[in-house]
């Protein structure tokens, strides 16, 4: 539910006061109420509890697409092991926002379920969404500036062995030099280069999408459900297993053996590079794909959670 603020309009049915009321929030109006303490309801098109929820979903798709920067560069370096490990402090940190994303957004729907304005939930969603697709398109986007970066970090942390001086030299004069010097965007005949008429693998890439879109959605469809059946939403908050649970299968059972086999066979000379690269490209565009695609199998997958919320 959108903030709040009460308006002292009476009466009611004032045309004058409603523009100015309208014109003041540059929100919508909603009368509530049926007693002389009746009063206009005015909800802003924003607040900052949504603009927390938005932010969080930013860097928790940001880091998902960013994976594939320590891909490449554990092939370059030939040190696979070590780029997951350093990966590991952008896991923390989308845990992190995950763990915050969650509490807030059901805060928002058990706010909007009390105050019977569940209506206004459905473009929160939306704009959650979108901001999946807009971190996946970003995330995209920096793959060759944290492919250079995490490449120098791991070279500099096979030396040092020491996380905490890693990044104390990052923050040095030199250390920001060097971060300005590998910004960099895709090339375009990198992505031109791709096409599946190269051996790309396309039941990989067709089950990345799927399991991205329903990866997406999963979290999101359990606490939506509880718009539907309010009575069961604790129950139906729980039951992200239910998406989530498939798009885990395909992730680990194919996606993930198939990337992981493939940086190995780079790394001793039996795949190109430049293969592994157009792969990538194909990873990450069908990643963006799945998530632009999970506004559609929100309603099925948060009625589908609903529905099992009831019969359990």
């Amino acid at each position: 539910m959108r903030l709040q603020q009460p308006v002292d309009i009476n009466p009611p049915n004032s045309a004058l006061a409603r523009c100015i009321a309208e014109t003041a929030s540059g929100g919508a109006l909603v009368w509530q109420g049926s007693t002389s303490e009746d009063q206009w309801l005015v909800v802003l098109p924003m607040d900052v509890q949504l603009v927390f929820v938005l932010a969080f979903t930013f860097v928790i798709h940001l880091v998902g697409t960013l994976a594939f920067a320590f891909r490449i560069a554990g092939v370059r370096t030939g040190q696979i092991a070590v780029a997951f490990s350093l990966f590991n402090i952008l896991v923390l940190i989308s845990r992190t926002a995950n763990s915050f994303q969650g509490p807030l957004l059901a805060k928002r729907v058990e706010t909007a379920i009390g105050s019977r304005l569940t209506a206004s939930l459905d473009f929160d969603f939306l704009l959650i969404l979108m901001m999946a697709s807009v971190a996946t398109l970003v995330g995209g986007l920096l793959i060759p500036t944290f492919q250079r970066l995490s490449s120098i970090a791991v070279s500099n942390f096979g030396q040092h062995r020491s996380l905490f001086r890693l990044i104390c030299r990052s923050l040095t004069p030199r250390g920001v030099s060097i971060l300005t010097e590998s910004v960099s965007l895709p090339r375009y005949s990198s992505v031109a280069a791709t096409s599946l008429g190269m051996k790309a693998p396309f039941s990989i890439i067709l089950m990345n999408f799927f399991a991205t879109a329903l990866w997406t959605v999963g979290g999101l469809a359990a606490i939506y459900a509880g718009t539907l059946q309010p009575e069961f939403r604790v129950t139906s908050s729980s039951l992200s297993a239910v998406i989530n649970g498939v798009a885990t299968i395909l992730l680990f059972t194919a996606v993930d053996p198939f990337l992981a086999g493939m940086t190995d066979d780079v790394v001793k000379g039996r795949e190109t590079e430049a293969r592994f690269r157009q792969v990538v490209v194909w990873m990450v565009l069908s990643r963006f794909a799945g998530t632009a695609v999970a506004p559609v199998l929100l309603w099925p997958a948060a009625h589908l959670i609903a529905s099992i919320s009831t019969w359990i």
